[in-house]
């Protein structure tokens, strides 16, 4: 019984560090895609639709569509889908660029964010379990030794018992104060990316008045 509680104390201790691990690569694809995709700033993302309108104002879509095509960040890539589908009209359009917007960039970080979240909920759960284990195997210690209790292997089941409950906080408070902070961060750029998205329909609505 005793290497039983060893061996399923041992899992336990895996368990945790995988999902210390888990937890950590996805907070840390979140924050790179993010920073991959947006601008840094609403004058950052000024400057890019400044540049893009000077093609856009003359009618000279494939010169605004180069602007486009090298910038991978979400709004460019945006743009230049608008510019190529620029005869769907504009309503259509700004509908699909916000369609465009959840499947291709949102989709992608909210799945990785629930991982993050189902990170913070398992980890101590994880932890509780091996609390229990422990406790268990310390019982179980005291019941088969009657008076001649081992010291050395109760307390090694106690040990157990209070780090891995010790392990599922250490790792469930740190991601949940990342998945706020990655919130955050993930709904200014939803705010920023609304005001490109206006601004650029409004661009595109005066170039193709003025192409007619």
């Amino acid at each position: 019984m005793a290497a039983l509680f060893n061996l399923v104390g041992n899992a336990t201790y895996v368990a945790l560090a995988i999902l210390a691990l888990w937890g950590a690569y996805c907070a840390i694809i979140i924050w790179r895609r993010v920073g991959q995709i947006r601008f840094d700033d609403e004058e950052e993302q000024d400057e890019f639709l400044t540049e893009l309108s000077a093609p856009l104002n003359q009618g000279n879509f494939p010169a605004a569509m180069a602007v486009c095509e090298d910038d991978r960040r979400a709004l460019p890539q945006l743009a230049l889908f608008a510019i190529e589908n620029r005869d769907q009209g504009i309503a259509k359009l700004q509908r699909q660029l916000w369609e465009r917007f959840q499947q291709d960039v949102l989709a992608d970080i909210e799945h990785n964010l629930s991982w993050v979240a189902t990170v913070v909920k398992t980890a101590p759960m994880v932890g509780l379990f091996g609390t229990v284990l422990g406790m268990m195997g310390a019982f179980q210690g005291i019941s088969a030794g009657g008076s001649d209790v081992d010291p050395a292997a109760m307390a090694g089941n106690i040990m157990l018992a209070l780090i891995t409950t010790a392990c599922g906080l250490a790792i469930a408070v740190p991601l949940l104060v990342a998945t706020n902070s990655l919130v955050v961060r993930i709904r200014k750029m939803e705010d920023l990316m609304g005001l490109g998205i206006g601004r650029l329909i409004d661009l595109l609505r005066l170039a193709l008045a003025r192409s007619k």
